[in-house]
């Protein structure tokens, strides 16, 4: 037998044959995410175990055999970070979806990392308790990727990020061994944080099997914000305002012209919002909510805003996002899409989406930018023919443009996508060699043998 076979044979009887694929036709749906410019390989095998013990297996088998392991969730990253590479296990937890705890009185839940994120939200609405972070695909994505690449999301100006809500985790670790880390404690800070640690390391570190997430109370209803203005830097202007005015919304959303004319189209609606859209939310309730957008309106019409509107009405205030989320469906009608994610300084957003529209000029595509504007997460998604090899390259032109300007605006080249299979380069410009040196000492020290998704986030 040789070592492939004694490998195969090894992972299905620790996970049984039906949990261990190796038919190309059904492995090629795991073999990378939603990002197209990232490279991927042709896995040996892809695994769905159902427990903490069988992943243990899986990394001890593949460690004896020196097969690399990729972990993957539901697919959903925009990175290629859970791309395959060949000859890989691609180790995949949607198996792995149980809510294991609720703890109301403690505000927490302990969950395995394939529980969806819009299940565990709803999961936990029914205590009355709210899991703040929501990315764009919160509907099918996995906590698991969520912890992975430290997802974000529409509510990130006031809740944070992922990590910003987990109090501990376990870690299947490249010797089989089990770590766990933090606590269900609101504090502690006994030894050095490895649950941030692991939070967006991206699968390189180890394999997360369960984590302790902490929760918050029910939000209001929020009432709900429009405002239009007739240039981006107006638009600018009015975020850095609200920042200024100390106001923390639940979420402050933009749109370029862009956007907004791919969504009046799709939506067969007039938005009549000229250059830019600001969308804005708060859940604080009743009076305390109209007080944070009296002063949101306000700013918005200091800057020059042509129109504001306020609403209190829940399915009004959801038609109105409607139009936010709607973006990269729109697109679609178009052709094909990638989002960029970078992320600068919320007084700098308007030169970010004005250097967009240049580089959509110059190269000939639709460029589209909406982005989380309380943070100044924005996401730039460019516009190309996939059966064009020319627009393919003017695609990957801009979208290496789009970073650039980034960094050039005293930024970060991803926000909350991580840095995967697309960014290693843009990741050692942006750390530096002394980062990158600190970086690659982790990743031996956890992982010598190179067993973790090798090749993301950067070369060892």
């Amino acid at each position: 037998m040789d070592g492939v076979e004694a490998l195969l044979t090894e992972l299905r009887a620790a996970l049984g044959r039906d949990a261990v694929l190796t038919d190309a036709d059904v492995t090629a749906a795991y073999r990378h995410d939603m990002m197209p410019l990232a490279p991927h390989g042709q896995p040996l095998a892809v695994v769905l175990p159902t427990s903490t013990g069988q992943v243990q297996a899986v990394v001890r088998a593949c460690a004896a055999h020196r097969a690399p392991i990729v972990p993957r969730g539901a697919g959903s990253g925009l990175s290629g970070a859970a791309n395959a590479v060949d000859g890989c296990v691609v180790l995949v937890t949607t198996r792995m979806n149980a809510i294991v705890e609720v703890d109301a009185d403690n505000r927490l839940a302990v969950v395995e990392p394939g529980v969806v994120n819009l299940d565990l939200r709803a999961a936990v609405e029914k205590h009355g308790l709210f899991y703040p972070p929501d990315p764009s695909s919160y509907d099918w994505c996995t906590i698991g990727g969520n912890l992975a690449t430290n997802a974000g999301g529409l509510c990130c100006v006031k809740y944070g990020v992922t990590t910003d809500s987990v109090l501990g985790l376990e870690v299947v670790l490249a010797d089989g061994s089990l770590l766990r880390t933090g606590r269900r404690t609101v504090k502690g800070v006994a030894g050095y944080d490895l649950t941030k640690l692991f939070v967006g390391s991206e699968g390189t570190l180890g394999v997360i099997t369960r984590a302790t997430l902490a929760l918050r109370p029910l939000p209001q209803a929020p009432a709900t914000l429009v405002a239009t203005f007739d240039s981006t830097v107006e638009a600018g202007a009015a975020v850095a305002r609200v920042v200024r005015e100390g106001v923390v919304p639940s979420l402050m959303e933009i749109m370029d012209r862009t956007s907004i004319e791919a969504v009046e189209r799709y939506l067969r609606t007039d938005l009549d919002a000229g250059a830019a859209l600001l969308i804005c939310q708060s859940d604080s309730g009743g009076e305390a909510a109209r007080r944070e957008l009296a002063v949101v309106e306000q700013a918005c019409a200091d800057a020059g805003a042509g129109l504001t509107y306020v609403t209190e009405d829940l399915a009004e205030g959801r038609e109105l996002l409607t139009a936010r989320r709607s973006v990269l469906m729109a697109l679609e009608v178009y052709g094909a899409w990638l989002t960029d994610d970078v992320c600068v300084p919320r007084t700098r957003i308007a030169e970010l989406i004005t250097a967009c529209e240049r580089i959509a000029a110059e190269l000939g595509l639709r460029i589209a930018v909406v982005g989380h504007a309380g943070d100044g997460n924005m996401h730039p998604t460019i516009v190309y023919d996939p059966g064009s090899a020319d627009e393919l390259a003017r695609a990957r032109r801009a979208f290496e443009e789009i970073l650039a300007v980034g960094l050039a605006l005293g930024g970060t080249v991803t926000g909350e996508h991580g840095v995967g299979k697309v960014k290693q380069e843009w990741l050692a410009t942006e750390i530096g060699p002394v980062g990158l040196r600190v970086h690659r000492g982790i990743k031996r020290a956890l992982d010598p043998g190179n067993l973790f998704n090798p090749g993301s986030m950067f070369s060892c």
